[in-house]
């Protein structure tokens, strides 16, 4: 393990340096070792842990004071200049064992920060425990997520509207690639910061995206991250519409530089294929409902686009963002293939193949995770029944492509244990709220990386 403390270079303007809570008691609930042994704290002993991700004591030469980053961000699409990291901090940054690849630990219930304005920087404990189920199984399904690393229960009760209260407390520590987000751009341009903007660029192409080069014109450097991040985005909403995932609330300061997909609060998967279906209950316009949620991306990066003005003519940043639609629709497809277990062939036409998925799957109403395990590569064509008619013809396409993987793992003839409807989810909390029964929620993360082994086989 080898700490870091890059962001801190950027200088005060771009954070605020704050204390974490003290915290009445803690009771470890979630010890990620796969993560944990990417950034090599997987040997760390119970009391290490508790220090580190409890009472966030600092790694050494990593920061001293935790970090609540400054950002602005358009919410529902009204721009909000008074937010940034308000119950959350970005904690250290590690280097990934092997690929040397800079990570961030950053937290969300750690407490109150300048940013918290009316909220009291604590989470949940069913939102904590969303977090991780969400996280394990978009990484398991190929999107590129954040991970859940630690959680412990705090103690506290908490007041919410959202759920009954009082609520149980919990701190979560993520690890991820980056925090910065569209809104770190936005505060800046807002602010008429353009010196700090291209300050910025360059520290995020400098530690994040390689194979930029930094000495380039302004002009080149921005127009050049703008579309690598176009190409990141595409792939994690592509992911999200293959897996029927919706995010819930993909405001600006929701999109980090990287294209991780993160801060899983009221997530929700489809059950059947719905375009119309929204996740948080307050979204009352359905402005990032599951079929919207492309254009909602889009929508994001333009955002940003209109941060890059200053250096690149509006011409050249409008033809980078005119390969997103493309972009996504080619990843689209490709994902959809993959999670059938069956090879993306030039022989299927693209747009052929996505438009018979999405009408089949809505006149059928078939449950997606159903759809995805029974009938992956090499099924048995008993399976298809009366009640599949509707999905009759994308089933045939199906069954006529080459399989991806040498042998259809036996995990696809075992009943269907991953997936994650509402109804699953409250299945899991239900034992963990009445008797402290923590059994469904470890065999559901268990499930659902049994699912991604057999998606990743040979």
């Amino acid at each position: 393990m080898r700490a870091e403390m890059l962001h801190e270079e950027l200088g005060e303007g771009f954070f605020a340096k704050v204390k974490a809570a003290d915290f009445n008691s803690l009771i470890l609930r979630y010890r990620n070792q796969d993560a944990a042994q990417t950034i090599s704290l997987d040997t760390l002993d119970d009391q290490e842990w508790c220090a580190y991700f409890g009472r966030f004591e600092p790694f050494p030469n990593s920061f001293k004071s935790p970090l609540a980053l400054s950002y602005h961000g358009h919410q529902f699409g009204s721009y909000n200049p008074d937010i940034g990291d308000g119950r959350g901090f970005l904690y250290a940054q590690i280097r990934e064992q092997g690929s040397n690849r800079l990570l961030d630990l950053g937290t969300k219930g750690s407490g109150k920060t300048p940013y918290s304005r009316n909220g009291d920087g604590r989470l949940t404990l069913k939102g904590a425990v969303r977090e991780i189920l969400a996280s394990e199984y978009l990484q398991a399904v190929g999107v590129n997520s954040s991970k859940s690393l630690s959680v412990f229960e705090t103690g506290e009760a908490l007041h919410r509207h959202d759920e009954p209260s009082p609520a149980r407390g919990a701190v979560l520590v993520r690890l991820s690639h980056s925090h910065i987000r569209i809104g770190s751009f936005q505060r800046l341009a807002y602010l008429n910061q353009h010196q700090d903007i291209l300050k910025l660029a360059k520290f995020v192409i400098r530690n994040y995206y390689p194979q930029i080069e930094q000495q380039q014109p302004p002009e080149e450097l921005f127009q050049q991250l703008l579309a690598s991040f176009i190409q990141l985005v595409a792939d994690m909403v592509a992911g999200w519409m293959a897996a029927g995932f919706v995010h819930g609330v993909l405001n600006t300061d929701n999109f980090n530089l990287t294209g991780e997909s993160f801060d899983y609060g009221p997530w929700r998967f489809l059950e059947q294929m719905d375009f119309e279906f929204t996740a948080a209950y307050f979204d009352h316009n359905r402005r990032y409902a599951y079929g919207k949620q492309p254009e909602a991306a889009l929508w994001a990066l333009c955002r940003l686009a209109d941060c890059f003005t200053e250096f690149v003519p509006l011409e050249k940043l409008e033809k980078e963002l005119q390969k997103f639609y493309p972009t996504l629709q080619k990843l689209l497809f490709e994902k959809i293939c993959w999670r059938f277990g069956i090879i993306a062939s030039p022989k299927l036409h693209q747009d052929e193949f996505l438009s018979l998925f999405f009408s089949c799957t809505t006149k059928s109403q078939i449950n997606l995770d159903y759809l995805f395990h029974t009938f992956y590569a090499g099924f048995d064509q008993t399976q298809i029944g009366a009640e599949n008619e509707e999905i009759l013809p994308f089933l045939k396409i199906i069954e006529s492509q080459k399989a991806r993987q040498n042998k259809r793992p036996d995990y696809f003839d075992q009943p269907l244990q991953s997936t994650l409807t509402i109804k699953e989810v409250e299945a899991v909390w239900e034992p963990i709220s009445q008797a402290d029964d923590w059994t469904l929620c470890y065999e559901k993360i268990q499930a659902i990386k049994n699912y991604r082994t057999a998606l990743n086989a040979n």
